[in-house]
């Protein structure tokens, strides 16, 4: 169902991505995509996709208003296409994430039982800390349901439109 879902989505935005694509091409030249290997369900390795954001370690400014908006997070419909995401999930780590965060032991194994996802509870937590990042996500696997998957993805189609923050905002308020 994701892959009809995402393939549905690719082809009705598939304008847009044209823009996003030439704007970049024309303000911060190649590549277009940002590629990174990621852990996924059961630890396996995949590449994810996003556009580029940065240039010589230092975030473009087109970059910064990629980010802001969550633009360049719309890639990965190419890997939930795949198979290796869902739309809602834990976020996808690299493995030197994994190693910084700490996350590599038998107590954390929960969070490899399932997709990582484009936006999830942690990616929408105005908080940045392991720890709540870990609580959100295992309250996430434990407590997922149609109903906590529409409001999180509610929220992060709003986030296109009022900014990471604003959404955030609104999302934890309740």
């Amino acid at each position: 169902m994701n892959r009809i879902i995402t393939f549905i989505i690719l082809i009705v935005i598939l304008p847009f991505l044209i823009l996003i694509t030439s704007i970049i091409l024309i303000i911060d030249r190649y590549p277009i995509f940002f590629v990174q290997e990621r852990i996924g369900k059961k630890k396996k390795i995949f590449k994810i996709y996003k556009f580029r954001t940065m240039d010589n370690n230092k975030i473009t400014a087109l970059g910064r208003l990629l980010r802001k908006t969550g633009i360049d997070e719309i890639p990965q419909l190419i890997n939930i296409f795949l198979g290796d995401m869902n739309f809602i999930g834990p976020r996808p780590l690299t493995t030197q994430d994994i190693n910084r965060l700490e996350w590599n032991t038998n107590s954390h194994d929960i969070r490899w039982g399932v997709k990582p996802g484009i936006t999830g509870l942690s990616q929408l937590s105005p908080i940045c800390n392991k720890r709540i990042s870990f609580f959100l996500d295992k309250f996430y696997i434990n407590n997922h349901s149609v109903i906590l998957n529409g409001k999180i993805m509610y929220t992060s189609i709003l986030i296109l439109f009022l900014g990471k923050r604003k959404g955030q905002k609104l999302f934890f308020k309740r």
